[in-house]
C-alpha cells in the first residue's frame, strides 16, 4: 500500500502531498552547484505522485544553466520544496525535511 506524505515549507504556505508507492526512494545529496549550497538531502518521487494542495500562488520556479531542471521554493520563508530532475524529466526530487 502505497504512503501518502505531506510536503511542506517552513512556513507552511507551500503543501504538497506526495504519494510514495515504496516509502522514501533514492536518497541523495545532489552535487550541482545549488543543491550543493543548500545542503538538502532528496528523495525521488513520480511527478504524478507529487500534487500541490496549497499555496500554488506562494511557489516560485527558478531554473539555471541549461534550464531543464525546475526549482520550487515558497515565495515567504524561501524554503526549497522539490524540483523537476533534469537527469530523469518524469522524477521529482524532494526535499525529505520538508516532510
Amino acid at each position: 500500500m502505497a504512503k501518502i506524505e505531506i510536503l511542506k515549507c517552513y512556513c507552511g504556505s507551500v503543501e504538497s502531498e506526495l504519494t510514495l508507492p515504496n516509502g522514501f526512494e533514492n536518497l541523495r545529496k545532489c552535487n550541482c552547484s545549488i543543491c550543493s549550497k543548500r545542503n538538502a538531502i532528496v528523495a525521488s518521487v513520480s511527478i504524478n505522485n507529487l500534487k500541490e494542495v496549497k499555496g500554488e500562488n506562494e511557489l516560485r520556479e527558478y531554473t539555471f544553466n541549461t534550464h531543464t531542471a525546475k526549482h520550487y521554493f515558497c515565495s515567504i520563508c524561501s524554503i526549497y520544496t522539490h524540483h523537476q530532475k533534469r537527469s530523469v524529466p518524469s522524477e521529482y526530487g524532494f526535499n525529505i525535511a520538508c516532510v
